[in-house]
């Protein structure tokens, strides 16, 4: 009863073919007498069987010749659905908008008008897209989906770009790859790094894209990310030599993120709030403590005195190092946070570090031997027992060295 399987964004969706058509839209008349619009209806379906360009065009004419259809909201979903399967942008937009105007929370349709809208490239249609990009951000939110909030963040990078807001771009591709690693959002990140002059941070995106496996990525994508990759990484250094290994890297650290039973923290290159880079394996042979927290946890802004508190009792150590690791989606609230907290200490991006160590609650602290493997794992703090339960901890990783 049902026609051909589309694809749009990732989500699936299923044109009713001509037989469940008459169904759909006759609902009760099929006891009675079948009106005449819905006789030519039923032709003009049966007429265009599996196309789905001429499936389009005989809802499009029909809703010419009957403007004023009880069965007009239908048949404009089906009509958005046939566009969006035909990849006929304008008539996405155009019967996805109509669509959305009524019922704003089907993802598919949102998806296919926010990708529809900002291929046109227009300021207009990126605006829209943002609106539209957002909204899907909101309702994956709602159902605790990490790939769909990511793709919806993209979507948003990308109308940034058309609107030449390239920092917001980076910024928001960066919040993309955090909440889900995925080729497109290392994508956003290289095309704005690169808008940005940050030739450098384009070429790690671009080794990021090329080694995630991701459904939505194409061959001719990853063919295209190495041909850049190359291109930028020989405009830097004059040759490929060393490429390689940055690549064999992208790929080690991915695949940690990926898949946190593999995960190897020693392998992870944070950002710090200012910019600057900290790979952890320059960290090892020492103790490392790691806090992850984030701007709305209430718990973390309790334990931040108490751990501060064993900060200052190993602060002569050289062997002990403390990392604050923010865990936000959105990094614009963290410089205020900090300076309406007055926490001075310097921060760095979990930027998957959390998904990689398995961290599901805040706040959460591990300490890191010294050969970088997990020697403790407080999840959340017992404000009694905090500081001498962490003391304790290091101190014991520090004699196991």
């Amino acid at each position: 009863m049902w026609g051909r399987l589309a694809t749009c964004g990732g989500w699936a969706i299923r044109l009713p073919a001509p037989a469940l058509l008459f169904f759909l839209f006759a609902g009760p008349a099929l006891l009675a007498q079948v009106s005449d619009e819905q006789k030519e209806l039923n032709a003009a379906l049966a007429e265009a069987g599996a196309s789905p360009i001429e499936y389009l065009r005989a809802i499009e004419q029909h809703l010419e010749r009957y403007p004023d259809s009880p069965r007009r909201p239908e048949l404009e979903r089906a009509a958005a659905r046939a566009a969006i399967e035909a990849h006929r942008a304008p008539e996405t937009i155009l019967w996805g908008e109509r669509v959305l105007s009524r019922q704003g929370d089907d993802l598919p349709i949102l998806d296919a008008v926010a990708q529809a809208l900002i291929e046109g490239g227009t300021p207009d249609g990126a605006t829209r897209a943002l609106r539209y990009a957002r909204r899907l951000q909101e309702l994956d939110r709602a159902r605790n989906a990490a790939d769909g909030i990511a793709h919806g963040l993209v979507l948003e990078a990308r109308a940034d770009q058309v609107l030449g807001h390239s920092q917001e771009a980076l910024d928001i591709g960066r919040r993309a790859f955090a909440a889900h690693p995925s080729a497109e959002a290392a994508r956003e990140i290289a095309g704005a790094a690169e808008r940005l002059g940050k030739i450098n941070d384009a070429i790690l995106a671009l080794a990021d894209a090329f080694t995630i496996s991701d459904p939505r990525a194409t061959d001719a994508d990853r063919a295209r990310d190495r041909a850049q990759m190359g291109k930028l990484y020989r405009q830097l250094h004059g040759s490929e030599t060393g490429l390689g290994d940055l690549v064999l890297h992208a790929y080690d650290r991915n695949q940690a993120l990926l898949h946190p039973a593999n995960a190897d923290p020693m392998a992870v290159t944070l950002e710090a709030l200012d910019g600057h880079k900290l790979s952890l394996a320059s960290l090892k042979d020492k103790v490392v403590v790691l806090d992850f927290w984030a701007t709305w946890c209430i718990p973390c802004r309790e334990e931040h005195p108490l751990l501060q508190q064993v900060r200052d009792h190993f602060h002569d150590n050289p062997a002990v190092t403390f990392l604050s690791i923010n865990a936000d989606e959105d990094r614009t609230r963290v410089k205020t946070f900090l300076a309406k907290q007055h926490w001075t200490e310097e921060v760095f991006f979990a930027a998957g570090l959390d998904r990689a160590m398995n961290v599901k609650t805040f706040p959460a602290t591990i300490v890191l031997d010294a050969h970088g493997h997990v020697f403790s794992y407080l999840a959340g703090f017992v404000p009694e027992r905090f500081v001498d339960t962490l003391s304790g901890r290091i101190q014991a990783a520090l004699e196991a060295r």
